[in-house]
């Protein structure tokens, strides 16, 4: 049967779904690349929450997409952007599925960095920027899960210069009891962290970051970058000291930046590994054998969506990403913490459909179409 989906316009065309899924299995963690996957949070849809009421969340069905990903040899990026950091999902929830998906990962011997940020303030003072850094740096630490220093807005609204950057970022790094992940997040994924470690200009910014990793090498596990800027990545890259990781955060260049080249390669830490998991574990395997060419070629299809999803606004694209789980089955609903299931377009969404469709991305096709008839219908679209 086909689906009459729309386009950007208002035109309703005929799309012919694919019959058969792609054959993905679950498999060991890789021996090339480390690579995690940030993931979404389930909502419960049956919590009767308001926009800007704290967070409800379906415990059940979010523990379960993480052991989705683990069991594909995934680590799972905890508690950040992805899982709507500032877009819903508020602190007091945030440090609940930090013990949880701990406690989980432990269990069924997944990998897991959990984000330490300080939005249990909306602002402050640089003490207490850093205090509020303190209180999730030490509930990540006691829950055994590796940190994820993540961009602060308190900190980007309070800093008047890089001096303040340096100061905060050594004090927490000095106390931090192992190598954490340092995460420069673009303004295009959150506008408020524009210029982030004291500068708009982003060679002066970039100086600043690596200032900070120069002084503390030893507690700088990797650094996780989202500009989507592939050239500026690799210069960072170069620039790195000895044993310092690069994880890439670049959901428009990830194939290239991952492979990398004659002089080094990127690590992963990307949100669209989330609906991507399996494929991209399966990618991952092959470059483990050292096949770049194949990894290339598994990869390389699955950039259109990725930019479909993440397009701008960026910081939108978590719609697009439960979107899909919903389609794959990795959850009865599509409902998102903070109602931010409103805010991509029907067409936008029958686009991520139709690429999401065409890479085999759904386990059971027939659901997945199932369920983009029945969001038509809602929305009005006879079939």
């Amino acid at each position: 049967m086909t689906l009459r989906l729309p386009y950007p316009g208002g035109a309703l065309r005929a799309y012919e779904p694919r019959a058969e899924p792609r054959a993905l299995t679950p498999g060991a963690p890789f021996t090339s690349r480390t690579v995690f996957s940030a993931a979404h949070v389930v909502a419960d849809p049956l919590a009767d929450t308001t926009p800007d009421g704290p967070a409800a969340v379906d415990w059940d069905a979010t523990l379960a997409f993480r052991r989705h990903l683990w069991s594909h040899g995934l680590g799972v990026a905890e508690a950040m952007d992805t899982a709507q950091r500032g877009m819903g999902l508020d602190w007091p929830t945030a440090a609940e599925l930090i013990r949880r998906s701990a406690a989980e990962a432990k269990a069924s011997g997944g990998r897991i960095a959990c984000g330490v940020g300080t939005d249990q303030i909306t602002a402050g003072t640089l003490a207490e920027v850093r205090a509020a850094y303190e209180e999730q740096l030490a509930l990540v630490e006691e829950s055994g899960a590796q940190a994820v220093l993540m961009a602060s807005r308190a900190l980007a609204a309070a800093a008047s210069g890089p001096e303040e950057y340096l100061e905060v970022y050594g004090h927490l790094l000095r106390q931090a009891a192992g190598p954490v992940v340092l995460h420069w997040l673009g303004p295009m994924f959150d506008p408020a962290l524009e210029g982030y470690w004291g500068s708009a200009d982003l060679d002066t910014a970039t100086d600043t970051f690596l200032d900070v990793i120069a002084a503390h090498p030893d507690k700088v596990d990797g650094i996780k970058v989202s500009l989507l800027d592939a050239r500026r990545e690799v210069e960072l890259r170069r620039r790195l000291p000895q044993g310092v990781r690069c994880y890439t955060g670049d959901d428009f260049h990830y194939p290239e930046l991952i492979a990398g080249d004659e002089q080094g390669f990127s690590h992963a830490l990307l949100g669209i590994f989330d609906p991507l998991g399996p494929l991209a574990a399966e990618a991952v395997r092959v470059l483990d054998t050292g096949d770049t060419g194949g990894f290339r070629e598994l990869l390389d299809p699955t950039v259109e969506l990725s930019r479909h999803l993440f397009q701008a606004p960026t910081r939108f694209y978590k719609t697009g990403v439960v979107f899909l789980a919903w389609l794959a089955g990795h959850q009865s609903h599509f409902t998102m913490v903070g109602g931010l299931q409103a805010a991509r377009s029907l067409p936008h969404l029958a686009h991520a459909y139709r690429l999401a469709d065409g890479l085999g991305l759904f386990p059971d096709p027939k659901l997945a179409e199932e369920r983009m008839r029945n969001l038509l219908s809602l929305h009005g679209v006879n079939q």
